[in-house]
């Protein structure tokens, strides 16, 4: 059986990217978190993490093994909830971004509620500065957004590239001006298009600005533009572009109200760190 501690380091380190980013995100020390690898692949007998001079990487095993531990995680906590003598009741405000809600999160809504039925759920779907908005002045309780790489709020779940996205086939010549489909301003993804498209001196023109993933996607597919969204989680219908400057990466975080976490915080903010996967799949461990 594999120990649950061992797990949550392994994870840790896959969500993080890196030994010493994973001991910070788990307030251990580096030397625990690699005790705890070292443990884990004793108890596998299969090297999960090949260690680099510049980066760490996956195993075809460590794949294997995140799936695997999200699901033994997954299934100890709603095991816990389900025999606790006293049931986890309350309610709790949730706030998402616009373009993750639509992948895999309904998914981890689904187990968390079926984990902890007599906690009521107030979902809002919207922008990440709105969102976080509404955390700093407690009308969320925690909030699942992006943030950019050089930023430091929120709890980092994943990262992503962002990337050019338009209708499939479609070709951009960065000789022309650019039409860009964008969210308001103070989007990261807006911000992100903006500056590297300025930095590669390509001229641009913000041809329709939408405050929902569904009106983003729907004029993009109807030629009004392109524009830039995390590669891992394009909306279906859309494609990767190639030939435009490099948008750079993403991180997606959770921020937390101030004050002390309710117990329906803390099981969320687990289930979510679990289920990161169903979010996003395939992607490489990020750089040390």
């Amino acid at each position: 059986m594999f120990e649950t501690p061992l797990l949550e380091s392994f994870l840790a380190v896959e969500r993080c990217g890196s030994f010493t980013a994973a001991a910070a995100d788990l307030g251990l020390g580096q030397s625990t978190i690699s005790g705890h690898i070292a443990r884990l692949e004793q108890q596998a007998g299969r090297q999960l993490l090949r260690r680099g001079a510049t980066s760490t990487e996956l195993t075809t095993d460590g794949i294997a093994m995140v799936r695997f531990a999200r699901e033994i995680l997954a299934a100890q906590g709603q095991a816990e909830a389900y025999f606790s003598d006293s049931a986890l009741t309350g309610n709790l405000r949730f706030g998402a971004s616009e373009d993750i809600v639509a992948t895999g999160l309904p998914d981890i809504l689904l187990d968390f509620r079926n984990a902890y039925p007599a906690v009521d759920l107030d979902l809002r779907v919207g922008l990440t500065t709105e969102l976080r908005e509404d955390v700093r002045g407690n009308r969320l309780d925690l909030a699942l957004v992006k943030r950019r790489p050089t930023e430091d709020v929120g709890e980092l779940i994943f990262r992503d590239d962002l990337v050019w996205a338009g209708r499939a086939g479609e070709q951009v010549d960065p000789r022309e001006e650019v039409h860009l489909v964008t969210y308001p301003r103070t989007s990261v993804t807006r911000d992100a298009a903006i500056a590297a498209l300025e930095q590669a001196g390509i001229r641009y023109r913000i041809t329709c600005v939408s405050a929902s993933q569904q009106g983003i996607r729907a004029a993009v597919y109807a030629g009004l533009g392109v524009t830039v969204h995390a590669g891992s989680i394009l909306p279906q219908g859309l494609a990767p572009l190639t030939g435009l400057p490099d948008p750079g990466p993403t991180e997606f975080t959770l921020v937390a109200r101030s004050g002390p976490e309710s117990v329906a915080m803390t099981e969320l903010t687990r289930a979510i760190r679990v289920g990161a996967g169903r979010i996003i799949a395939g992607r490489s461990i990020g750089r040390v």
